[in-house]
């Protein structure tokens, strides 16, 4: 279990050139340096963030067909080819095609493979090692920008973009061919492909439910698939939403932009915390009982956002947004190997990852749009507040189906 954190945690540290927080420290400057506006840099980012969500299937399926470890390496050396040529970057047309790659790059195919990789070859205690692998990796998305900004300064963005680059070649790649070969079907992951047995349905996340090898067809036609599908979508929707406009939400609550720009850090804190803890609990709870948990937090902290305070308000407003975020993402990864087994678990997650780029591209709009509306945050936060209770309760009567093997 070792060596396959520690190599994914690596992978997943290094999408940072993909996500937005590191991106973040670049938009000044190319818009300087560029001369370009920052609607078009913005809408060259959506671009770039939908294009991701419509590929990650295709590559989910890819994960199922060649293995994690060859599509780990084969993505970070293109990812790592596509850092490098942006620094080629002279205008809107190539700046849009940089932030596909970036984005279906990092933020999606490596995000995709790290974390399904400890899916698949973590067994025992998968939820701790998954809690590792996003806490790591995590730790190092959230201190990237630090670094990235003073080479910015010193350097130069362009500069800053090869680094990037090389730091993904040189340890993503030669990592990824020190994962283990691909599990064989019947030894170290599940047994047999599984078909649903007509009217026998087994609590959700319950240790009783029988070993699935499920196919995406299959996946698609459970309820457990779609709440823990749009539950993530919507926290990404969410949770896009509030931080993106951040200092005007909590502006509008009496905070400074330094004082809005701080809730950062506790988001952080939080976020690390969650992951493990999340991890630690999904070896040990239903799946059931701790998506209803998250989808709860979710609401409460989505429906406060219009009424928090300076002071302690905004601060476990702060830390709930940080561990729902990051702790969402663990419980699926832990989930769906669970309910659907391993075979086909690059194509499930695939869908999901799409779904979740895809949400976190419109999660700003529709924040702006309900401010525009009403000329305060609070109408659309409280309309925002029905789909995670929606999610919440319908978790309540989700059962997985049990499957007969016929191996």
């Amino acid at each position: 279990m070792v060596r396959v954190v520690t190599i994914t945690a690596i992978a997943f540290g290094l999408t940072a050139p993909g996500q937005t927080t590191a991106v973040s420290v670049f938009i000044d400057p190319l818009i300087q340096d560029l001369g370009v506006s920052r609607s078009a840099v913005s809408t060259a980012y959506l671009i770039g963030s939908l294009s991701g969500a419509f590929v990650m299937p295709f590559f989910g399926r890819l994960i199922d067909r060649f293995g994690p470890r060859a599509l780990m390496a084969g993505v970070a050396l293109g990812f790592g080819g596509i850092l490098i040529a942006s620094s080629l970057i002279a205008g809107v047309p190539s700046l849009t095609m940089a932030f596909i790659g970036m984005r279906v790059g990092g933020q999606g195919a490596l995000s995709l493979v790290a974390t399904t990789a400890v899916a698949v070859y973590v067994e025992r205690r998968r939820g701790l090692a998954m809690g590792l692998t996003s806490a790591v990796g995590t730790a190092i998305i959230s201190l990237a920008p630090l670094a990235l900004e003073r080479v910015i300064q010193h350097q130069g963005w362009r500069t800053a973009l090869v680094l990037e680059g090389l730091a993904v070649l040189l340890f993503v790649v030669p990592a990824a061919l020190f994962l283990p070969p691909r599990p064989q079907r019947g030894t170290d992951s599940p047994k047999g492909e599984g078909t649903a047995r007509a009217g026998e349905e087994n609590e959700m996340g319950s240790d009783k439910a029988a070993a699935t090898d499920l196919t995406l067809r299959q996946a698609l036609r459970t309820g457990v698939f779609w709440v823990v599908t749009l539950g993530v979508g919507i926290c990404s929707l969410i949770g896009t939403g509030l931080n993106f406009h951040l200092v005007s939400l909590l502006g509008e609550r009496g905070l400074s932009t330094t004082e809005a720009a701080a809730t950062f850090l506790p988001q952080m804190v939080a976020g690390l915390a969650a992951t493990l803890v999340l991890g630690w609990l999904a070896d040990r709870f239903s799946d059931r009982v701790l998506i209803i948990s998250v989808m709860l937090v979710l609401a409460a902290l989505t429906a406060g956002a219009g009424w928090v305070h300076p002071g302690i308000s905004v601060l476990a407003y702060s830390l709930a947004l940080g561990a729902v975020g990051h702790g969402v993402r663990t419980l699926e990864a832990v989930a769906f190997p669970r309910c659907f087994g391993v075979t086909h678990l690059g194509a499930i997650r695939g869908i999901v990852h799409s779904v979740t780029v895809g949400a976190s591209a419109f999660g700003p709009l529709a924040l702006s749009f309900g401010r525009g509306l009403a000329s305060s945050y609070r109408p659309i936060l409280l309309v925002l507040t029905v789909f995670p209770l929606a999610i919440a309760l319908a978790t309540v009567f989700v059962r997985t189906p049990s499957v007969v093997d016929e191996s």
